[in-house]
């Protein structure tokens, strides 16, 4: 009250760039990584149990753990499909799988007319520059009366993919591809630091190994300590470049180049012609890192690092087989650890956890180099860490793969950070659910959207600020849908309960002629044996071992949950697409509003527990 007219002005003028500073629109970065189990992360065990371990022994993540503490951790983050593309693409367009008709690595576009806009079209109508690097993978394509894949063919402005990386073979290695027309035989390159490379075919079952290309092959698994399951997929060993020049490390260093050249044009690495960063302009950075998707090759800095560790794998009987569904069985069967010995197991839970490790490096420098732009040019950031596009099972049901409906196929961890603490509270953690679809409507509120505008009724999800800081109602449930073995199957998890059935009868995607006889209602309709239901009571039995769907006790409560869900993913605008087609859907609304995100179960048909 004292202060001169002198004073004030001087404390207007310190104040004046906080002030610009906390308007202007947030720099965003979006990161990505792949296959990535929430308890790789050392912040949300601890967030979870109290011990930074997981379940199954010893993770390292001290930069992840370091940005957890400066933002918000969702601890109970799902995602909408487990499995890569639909998973991305629920993401990409803020939309349920069973609202687009993405359920599988089919090409699709998003042009018929009732296609929303995404993510990267939104924010570039908000004024934001967008660019991705690294991994995408939401398999939605320009429409042409022959759908291929066009990868560079994507939504940002800019983009250098790993496919690109690997393409200039600058990296560890190039994506397994067809090496002989039909065969099913595949060809690796993996590439040294002396720009050596080594390249052998994996032979599918009717195709004849010669004696040269199986010694090439033996030899570099022995000298990598290469691990495959039955399939010949790469599920551990170590990689032939440093940290640095494998592909996550190629993928950091593009987005690095893009932020080091702002205002300028420069030659990327891959020697693409790109344009830097306009600093009169909000950034929307998309940032998809590789690990640990497979093949699982950590550096040898990083397998190092966990050489000799034990994990606890875990248990699997023939009885929790017995119980399961045929569909569900047929995954397990493809996906089995008992290929593997116990050894063979250990080491790839280790390569596994040491390439999270590893990745955990790279994203913290990428973070870095982010908030130092930021920095440097007076703007206010949103970081925002997907970890995982969906889960990974580690001998859970006895398997080593995703696409299931078990919970480590769908549970995932999101952190938030923002140069805003009233948004997002740093060291908060948030236990209510969070889903995919929540992604897309918290960049747009960031962007200055207004999403109660009438164009955003399309968004399935809501904006991460709401329910970090307790301003909506927390969800009673997720829900989930993938066309994984044997056709399509959705689940919805609460707290107490996991229920999935099979959502689809027939095993196909629509076509031209099926798309008009579709029996959308058949998984409601059909017996309850036929629906392959499975039921799992969380409170007592948080692993998901013992379907009870059709014990006795529990048959009234598995018959509700065939209802709640059916309604939702059926009945309440589901989307059945013909994707080589640019108009050709079938609509189901017989349950429209049935997705209120309340459970409220008839007490009478809830088994009590003791």
């Amino acid at each position: 009250a004292n202060l001169s007219m002198k004073s004030y002005l001087l404390l207007s003028l310190v104040c004046l760039p906080q002030v610009l500073f906390a308007e202007k629109k947030p720099n965003i970065l979006w990161i990505v990584t792949d296959d990535q189990r929430a308890d790789a992360l050392e912040c949300w065990n601890l967030a979870k149990t109290g011990n930074k371990e997981s379940k199954l022994g010893y993770v390292c993540s001290p930069y992840i753990n370091k940005l957890a503490s400066e933002g918000v951790l969702f601890t109970s983050a799902f995602c909408n499909s487990p499995l890569s593309g639909p998973s991305r693409a629920s993401m990409h367009t803020g939309m349920y799988p069973h609202h687009t008709g993405m359920f599988n690595f089919q090409l699709k576009h998003n042009e018929h007319d009732r296609a929303q806009p995404m993510i990267p079209e939104l924010m570039r109508e908000a004024g934001y520059s967008t660019s991705a690097f690294g991994k995408l993978g939401y398999y939605i394509y320009r429409y042409a009366p022959k759908m291929t894949f066009t990868y560079p063919d994507s939504h940002y402005e800019q983009m250098i993919s790993e496919r690109k990386i690997e393409a200039t073979r600058i990296a560890d290695f190039t994506w397994p591809n067809e090496g002989k027309a039909n065969t099913g035989v595949k060809k690796e390159v993996w590439f040294y630091p002396d720009r050596r490379s080594v390249s052998y075919d994996i032979c599918g079952k009717d195709v004849q190994d010669t004696p040269e290309n199986k010694a090439i092959r033996e030899k570099f698994y022995r000298e990598q300590e290469v691990l495959t399951r039955s399939n010949g997929e790469i599920i551990g060993g170590a990689s032939t470049m440093p940290t640095e020049k494998t592909e996550d490390g190629r993928i950091l260093e593009v987005f690095s180049e893009y932020l080091q050249n702002a205002n300028s044009s420069y030659k990327s690495i891959v020697g693409t012609q790109m344009q830097g960063p306009d600093t009169d302009k909000p950034q929307f950075i998309h940032l998809g890192f590789h690990f640990p998707h497979t093949p699982v090759m950590p550096s040898k800095e990083y397998r190092d690092k966990f050489a000799g560790r034990e994990y606890k794998i875990p248990v699997f009987e023939q009885w929790e087989y017995n119980k399961m569904s045929p569909q569900v069985q047929a995954w397990h069967r493809q996906f089995s650890i008992f290929s593997l010995t116990p050894e063979q197991m250990q080491q790839h839970v280790r390569d596994y956890y040491a390439f999270c490790a590893m990745g955990d490096e790279l994203i913290g420098k990428a973070v870095e180099r982010f908030k130092l732009y930021c920095e440097a040019n007076e703007q206010p950031y949103l970081i925002v860490l997907v970890c995982g596009d969906h889960g990974w099972h580690l001998g859970e049901q006895g398997s080593i793969f995703k696409m299931s409906g078990f919970l480590k196929s769908n549970e995932t961890a999101m952190i938030v950070v923002s140069s805003d603490k009233k948004k997002f509270p740093a060291g908060k953690v948030v236990p209510d659910f969070a889903e995919y679809v929540d992604l897309a409507p918290t960049f747009y509120s960031a962007a200055g959207y207004n999403l109660d505008d009438k164009r955003f009724d399309f968004l399935d999800g809501r904006d991460l600020y709401l329910t970090a800081n307790k301003k909506i109602k927390s969800r009673d449930y997720v829900i989930a849908e993938v066309q994984t073995v044997g056709g399509n199957r959705a689940l919805i998890r609460t707290k107490d309960f996991s229920f999935s059935m099979r959502s689809r009868k027939e095993a196909a995607v629509p076509t031209i002629k099926s798309i008009k006889n579709l029996n959308v209602k058949w998984a409601l309709e059909c017996t309850p044996e036929e629906a392959e239901m499975g039921l799992y009571d969380l409170r007592i039995d948080p692993m998901e071992r013992n379907n009870v769907a059709y014990d006795e006790s529990y048959r009234k409560l598995s018959e509700w949950f065939r209802n709640k869900l059916g309604n939702i993913v059926l009945g309440d605008d589901r989307m059945d697409v013909v994707w080589t087609e640019k108009n050709l859907y079938n609509l189901s609304s017989f349950a429209r509003g049935s997705d209120d995100k309340v459970i409220e179960i008839p007490d009478k048909i809830i088994p009590k527990i003791k």
